[in-house]
């Protein structure tokens, strides 16, 4: 297989604390690594780390391959129809239109096309971010809570779409509280403080 992300040595501080040091952790085209831990133990941080979006206190990040990310924001214009604030990020990573279209038919968000982000309801937008994620062709996808606020219908096209991603060669880093019911996941515990 062929490794698409490697943390090698990472060492992680935020303000005066330090949350984890020498961690290490790869993952390969078809890997998905479950990210647990209570709450502090740097799970974010971590995924924050593999995007580029911190800098480790030690140790190197190595990206053979673009990334996509998703947190509690949705990184969606608010005041944009969904459609429209979908296809800006398609502009964004030269993604053409019926990318986006079966990213939103992925999540079930073609009703929703015209609706102005925010009146989107905390699942919907989870949704939508999630369709962002699908429709930027990443291979990796750095996923931070991405079930949150999704009904029991999201989460099953949740766990469709993360299946799909693998099988065409995907890799996924997931910190989740619970474990969605994904197949063939390996886990990656953190400690840390509660």
């Amino acid at each position: 297989m062929s490794e698409l992300l490697r943390l090698d040595g990472i060492a992680c501080i935020r303000g005066d604390r330090l949350l984890f040091e020498n961690l290490s952790l790869s993952l390969s085209r078809g890997d998905a690594i479950w990210l647990r831990g209570p709450n502090g133990a740097g799970k974010s941080s971590l995924i924050r780390l593999a995007a580029g979006l911190l800098r480790p206190a030690a140790g190197t990040v190595v990206r053979r391959e673009r990334c996509a990310f998703i947190d509690e924001a949705s990184a969606l214009d608010p005041e944009l129809p969904l459609r429209r604030a979908l296809d800006f990020w398609s502009r964004v990573d030269t993604i053409d239109g019926p990318v986006t279209e079966r990213a939103m038919d992925a999540m079930a968000l073609a009703p929703l096309a015209d609706v102005p982000v925010a009146m989107l309801s905390t699942g919907q937008r989870k949704r939508a971010a999630m369709a962002r994620v699908i429709a930027s062709s990443a291979p990796i996808w750095l996923l931070d809570e991405p079930a949150n606020g999704m009904d029991i219908a999201a989460q099953s096209r949740l766990v469709a779409a993360i299946a799909a991603h693998r099988g065409n060669g995907g890799a996924i880093l997931l910190a989740s509280h619970f474990a969605l019911g994904l197949d063939n996941l390996a886990e990656f515990e953190m400690g840390g403080a509660a």
